[in-house]
């Protein structure tokens, strides 16, 4: 039988010359750049990464808005770190979709700020104003340094993320980002007199039902962008109806630059530190899983050195960001939805995603224009792109031979624990603060159990392998990976 012809993949050629194991046969010619790699022209490169800006903006700024305030920051001083976070955001995924040397995925994969270490980063800093995001600066420099350090050794927890692990925990990342796009859906801000409206909702259903006819109606590109175009066209409704705030393009600044330490040198504090350094690890461990579910879903299945890479660009890119006054940076799996849906799997699209978030970040007055969007049209838009997250971790759940063992179990037991925090958000009020890094992120614990239940019901006391002649009479044996 002649050999299954591969992509060819410029980018995945190891340092020594050894090929990358991610590299996943999928094509008829082997000339083919791997459609990971290819580039598109520069209009549906521009709007395709411009897509996936609108679908991650409101998570990048939402962080700096949470924690300045509490720290005492003035309103000013509040849109300089937001315009940061984007500019850093930017650097992050082009280290992530670029890459050198060891560094990066090379997947279509958008950094932003983590929403892991909001909680932690307030408790460092509250009303201690500039002294308390220098040391929340320090905190994260220390920890993203030593997560890179950690990075080669995290990478070999691979081998323990088989589908029934890899789909609980991509489902879970759906299924936990959804209340966002609810809560984006009402208003975003539970505080506001119109939060809940009818209004509010009944903008995020036009949205979604305009998104999802433009999915049915259009083709090609046009169909690609469609939830690009769902938010364009959501807005200019949302304009007569009144929820539209022009009050940003009013006050942003032409040009901006995100001085180098612009509150002060960093501060070092022991406390700061061991809690930034759990944040890290909750951060390393999300974006193992985000990482493994994107390699499914472009074809490219991830392998340690893949995320051996990515994880180093997280924890360079967020050592990196407190020089530009910006915060930890990890995996977005809201855009991993998107990638799912569009079909669009150019890393070079992300790149120019990346890009935008750059110019962003030096440009306020660009930001703004982007921030026109209301959040009730974002969260119509965001039911469908995290709705497709969860879909994705369904369709990797099928072919995790539920029926064998335990798996069946696995999967009862992790999905159930990482929905505690979404469907009890309070049931951990009386655990320590620390703790609540973790287990306030249904992902993380979910993953963690998912993982545990996996070591103890598929790998310790283990039955050896069957005879040659016994494999060939298993079910399992047509799909090992999915045997564990």
């Amino acid at each position: 039988m002649a050999a299954t012809p591969r992509f060819r993949n410029d980018a995945d050629a190891a340092p020594d010359g050894a090929p990358h194991r991610g590299d996943a046969p999928e094509s008829s010619s082997p000339d083919r750049k791997h459609p990971v790699d290819e580039t598109l022209p520069p209009l549906k490169m521009f709007t395709s990464g411009l897509q996936h800006v609108a679908a991650m903006y409101a998570g990048v700024v939402a962080p700096p808005m949470i924690v300045a305030p509490a720290v005492g920051l003035t309103a000013k001083e509040t849109a300089f770190l937001m315009g940061a976070s984007l500019f850093t955001a930017g650097i992050a995924t082009l280290l992530q979709t670029l890459g050198f040397w060891r560094i990066g995925a090379r997947l279509p994969f958008v950094n932003g700020v983590s929403f892991a270490g909001v909680t932690p980063m307030v408790a460092i800093g509250k009303d201690r104003g500039h002294d308390g995001i220098a040391v929340i600066f320090g905190a994260i420099i220390v920890a993203s340094l030593l997560g890179f350090l950690l990075a080669p050794y995290f990478c070999k927890l691979v081998r323990f993320f088989p589908p029934v692990v890899t789909g609980t925990v991509i489902t879970l990342i759906g299924v936990s980002l959804l209340p966002v796009a609810f809560n984006w859906s009402q208003g975003g801000n539970a505080t506001a007199a119109d939060y809940g409206s009818t209004t509010n909702i009944t903008m995020a259903a036009v949205t979604l039902v305009i998104v999802l006819a433009l999915r049915k109606l259009l083709r090609g590109f046009l169909q690609q962008i469609a939830i690009l175009l769902g938010l364009i066209v959501g807005t200019l409704i949302a304009i007569p109806v009144g929820i539209t705030d022009f009050g940003a393009i009013k006050d942003a600044d032409l040009v901006g630059f995100p001085t180098p330490f612009h509150f002060g040198a960093p501060q070092f504090e022991i406390a700061a530190i061991v809690s930034m350094s759990i944040v890290m690890l909750v951060c390393m461990t999300e974006s193992t899983a985000d990482m493994l579910a994107l390699g499914r879903i472009v074809g490219r299945p991830a392998d340690e050195r893949t995320i051996e890479g990515g994880l180093r660009a997280d924890t360079l890119g967020s050592a990196i960001s407190p020089l530009f006054n910006g915060f930890m940076c990890s995996a977005f799996a809201q855009n991993i939805g998107l990638v799912a849906m569009t079909k669009v799997r150019s890393r070079f699209v992300v790149a120019a995603g990346g890009g935008i978030l750059i110019v962003l970040g030096l440009v306020p007055v660009a930001a703004s224009v982007i921030a026109l969007v209301p959040l009730p049209v974002l969260g119509g838009a965001g039911i469908v792109l995290f709705g497709s997250v969860a879909a994705s971790g369904i369709q990797t759940l099928a072919a995790a031979a539920l029926e064998k063992g335990e798996n069946a179990l696995i999967v009862a037991a992790a999905v159930g624990i990482g929905l505690i925090p979404i469907a009890a958000p309070e049931f951990y009020h009386a655990f320590p603060e620390d703790l609540l890094v973790v287990l306030d992120s249904g992902i993380s614990t979910g993953c963690v159990v998912a993982i545990v239940l996996n070591l103890a019901f598929n790998h310790l006391g283990r039955k050896p392998d069957p005879e040659p002649s016994e494999r060939e009479q298993s079910p399992a044996a047509a799909d090992p990976v999915a045997a564990h």
